[in-house]
């Protein structure tokens, strides 16, 4: 890895872009690179959550880099949508195991939509959030459209993308767009500890509600039996076994992802 570093939490795989110099702004290098990333949180066993952050105080991500703009044109610009939203943001809307967004300072454009591809949302007091692509001519390409509109409805979405306005972390808040606002220096804890908890619950249920609720937005989709079909399914895992057993035994399961 060039452009992030990884590292380990309990069970959290924590993934740092660390272009700080840059505002941490998303390259082909990084969006590559945070591809390899996410395929390690689907295949190793010892991941069971992951955290995705900005290196240093300024940026999670402040944007794409408008420098690999220059040379593209409307193939070109297609292209390079396909493969980030492809590649890497629905690889982590889909991950079977849950991925947050640690939101320090800036998230614009790509970040923004970084962000949002997470399944929720931690942020810094001092993020701010926004999509400024009509400010360069453009929308937003690696699902920002889709996805703004489904956190913080219409209306706003329309708005935000129109004027290319940023909003401050308590708006954010307010709006659906993040879960917790906290004091930066706390923002990695607090992120951490929800993933702590979460890796206590059986993976196969997790991973069988994020699917569920991917299902409420996936076109010709029915979400309300996608969940009759994961609830029927997870009768026959040994970690329902355990919860039940757990249960009426009153202690803590031990899930095994099985």
């Amino acid at each position: 890895m060039k452009l992030l570093s990884l590292s380990f939490h309990n069970h959290t795989l924590i993934i740092t872009i660390n272009r700080p110099d840059k505002l941490n702004a998303l390259n082909k290098t990084v969006i590559e690179e945070l591809s390899v990333a996410i395929d390690d949180v689907y295949n190793n066993a010892e991941i069971k959550s992951a955290v995705i952050t900005g290196s240093g105080a300024k940026a999670f991500v402040a944007g794409a880099d408008i420098s690999e703009f220059a040379a593209l044109d409307a193939k070109g610009g297609k292209a390079m949508a396909e493969k980030g939203q492809m590649q890497v943001f629905n690889k982590i809307e889909h991950c079977p195991k849950p991925v947050i967004a640690a939101v320090n300072g800036f998230a614009l454009g790509g970040g923004c939509e970084l962000a949002m591809a997470c399944h929720f949302r931690v942020a810094s007091d001092n993020a701010k959030f926004g999509q400024p692509e009509v400010n360069l001519g453009l929308i937003p390409g690696y699902g920002g459209t889709q996805r703004l509109t489904q956190l913080i409805g219409k209306g706003r979405a329309m708005e935000l993308l129109m004027t290319g306005s940023m909003i401050d972390a308590p708006a954010a808040l307010q709006y659906g767009l993040v879960n917790y606002v906290v004091p930066q220096e706390e923002l990695m804890n607090k992120a951490l500890s929800v993933t702590e908890l979460i890796n206590t619950k059986a993976p196969l249920a997790i991973a069988g509600c994020i699917k569920a609720v991917n299902a409420v937005f996936e076109e010709n989709k029915n979400g309300y039996e996608t969940e009759i079909n994961i609830f029927g399914e997870l009768f026959d895992t040994a970690d329902a076994k355990e919860g039940a057993a757990a249960f009426l035994e009153k202690r803590q399961p031990v899930f095994k992802g099985l």
